[in-house]
C-alpha cells in the first residue's frame, strides 16, 4: 500500500502542477477557451470574467500539486484536488456527450486531448485520488508547521507575476503552430496517403408520400419513381488537419494576399489584433507609427485584424489593413496588438505590444538587409 500510496501522491501532484505551468506559460490561451465554453453553454454575459477565471483556475491547479508534492499544508491541498476533480470530472463527461468543444484545454496547447480521452484521464486520476484521500493520515507533517502558509503564499504570489509576465509579453514557451522559425506554407502542406476525413452520406427520397433514407449503395439512381428530396453528410471520423490550415489574408478590396506575404523575399512585419477597439489606442497609436516607419524602410507592413469594413475605415491612415479569420489570429500571437515579423514566409521573430523594437531596430535590420 505504501508504494500505491506514494505512485499516486506523485501522479496527482505532477499532473496538476503541469497543468497549472502549462496554462500560466499561456494565460490568454486559457482565457480563450473559458470563452469557447462561455459561448457553448450560452453564457456569454461571462466573458469579461475569462482571464480572471483562468488565471484563479490554474492557480489553484498548481498550488494544489504542489502542496500534495511538497508535504506542505498536505490536507488543504488534497481538499484543493478534490474540489477540483469533482467540479470538472463531470463537465468533461458532459463534454464528451455533446462536444461542444473539440479540445478541453486542460493541458494548453502542449497536450491536445479529445473529451473523452480527458474525462478517462480524470476517472484514472479520481482512482488515485481515493487512494491519497484514504491514506491521508499516512502523510507526515514536514518542517515547521509556522512556515508552511508563508511559504505557499510566497509560492502563489510568484506563480501569479510569472503568468502575468506570460501574459504581457508573450508565452515564454510557443506551443502555437506560428513558432519563431517555422515556415508558415510547410505547415499549411496535406502530406500524401494521410488520413482524410471521413463522411457518412445519407440520400432522403420519397415514393407514394413516404420518405425513405438510402445511402451510396444502395440509392435508386435508375428509378424515376423516387423523388430526391435531400441529403446528409455526418462526418464519422476526423482526418489529418495541417498544423496551419486557415491561414489566409485579403486586403479591404477583398483581394487575396496571402501568397504574395508568404512568397515575400523580403521583411514584412505583421500587425496584430483581433478587434481594434480592444487593443487601445495608445497601442495601436504605437504600432501605425512603427508601420509607418518601417515603409521608409523598405519593409513592407500589414495590420491583420478581424474588425469590421466600418471600424476598419475609422482606422484608416495610409497604412494596408487586412482582414483575417478571428481564431487564426488569436492562434498567430497571443498578444493584442503582437507582431510577427516574416521573410520569405518564415518567422524571424513574434513580440507582443509590450517589448516590441523600437523604430532603431527595424532601421538597423533594414540596412543590414540591404
Amino acid at each position: 500500500m505504501k508504494i500505491l500510496r506514494i505512485v499516486s501522491r506523485i501522479i496527482i501532484g505532477v499532473v496538476f502542477v503541469f497543468s497549472g505551468v502549462v496554462k500560466a506559460i499561456d494565460p490568454l490561451g486559457t482565457a480563450y477557451k473559458f470563452h469557447d465554453y462561455f459561448q457553448a453553454f450560452n453564457l456569454g454575459f461571462l466573458n469579461s470574467l475569462s482571464l480572471p477565471l483562468a488565471i484563479l483556475m490554474f492557480t489553484a491547479e498548481f498550488i494544489a500539486g504542489f502542496s500534495i508534492l511538497s508535504g506542505l499544508k498536505f490536507r488543504t491541498g488534497l481538499w484543493g484536488v478534490i474540489i477540483l476533480m469533482a467540479i470538472f470530472t463531470p463537465i468533461t463527461f458532459i463534454l464528451a456527450l455533446t462536444n461542444p468543444v473539440s479540445d478541453c484545454g486542460c493541458f494548453g496547447d502542449a497536450i491536445h486531448l479529445t473529451n473523452w480521452q480527458t474525462f478517462g484521464k480524470n476517472i484514472v486520476l479520481v482512482l488515485f485520488l481515493l487512494v491519497l484521500y484514504k491514506e491521508r493520515d499516512q502523510f507526515k507533517k514536514i518542517g515547521n508547521r509556522k512556515i508552511e502558509w508563508p511559504v505557499i503564499s510566497v509560492v502563489i504570489v510568484v506563480f501569479i507575476l510569472f503568468s502575468l509576465f506570460n501574459l504581457r509579453y508573450l508565452p515564454l514557451i510557443d506551443f502555437l503552430p506560428y513558432k519563431t522559425g517555422v515556415k508558415i506554407a510547410d505547415k499549411m502542406v496535406v502530406p500524401e496517403g494521410v488520413a482524410v476525413d471521413k463522411y457518412k452520406t445519407t440520400f432522403i427520397y420519397e415514393k407514394d408520400g413516404v420518405k425513405k433514407e438510402f445511402n451510396l449503395n444502395n440509392y435508386p439512381s435508375n428509378d424515376s419513381s423516387w423523388k430526391f428530396i435531400d441529403q446528409k453528410s455526418v462526418l464519422i471520423k476526423k482526418g489529418y488537419v495541417p498544423p496551419i490550415h486557415d491561414f489566409q489574408i485579403t486586403d479591404q478590396n477583398g483581394d487575396n494576399l496571402t501568397n504574395e506575404i508568404l512568397s515575400d523575399r523580403g521583411y514584412s512585419l505583421l500587425m496584430i489584433s483581433k478587434k481594434l477597439a480592444e487593443a487601445g489606442g495608445k497601442n495601436l497609436t504605437a504600432g501605425f507609427g512603427l508601420g509607418k516607419y518601417c515603409i521608409s524602410k523598405g519593409i513592407r507592413f500589414y495590420v491583420l485584424s478581424s474588425s469590421g469594413t466600418d471600424e476598419v475605415k475609422g482606422y484608416e491612415n495610409g497604412l494596408t489593413f487586412c482582414s483575417a479569420d478571428e481564431t487564426t489570429l488569436k492562434t498567430m500571437v497571443r498578444a493584442s496588438p503582437g507582431y510577427i515579423l516574416l521573410k520569405d514566409g518564415v518567422i524571424i521573430n513574434k513580440w507582443s505590444w509590450a517589448n516590441v523594437p523600437g523604430e532603431g531596430w527595424f532601421g538597423k535590420l533594414s540596412d543590414n538587409y540591404k
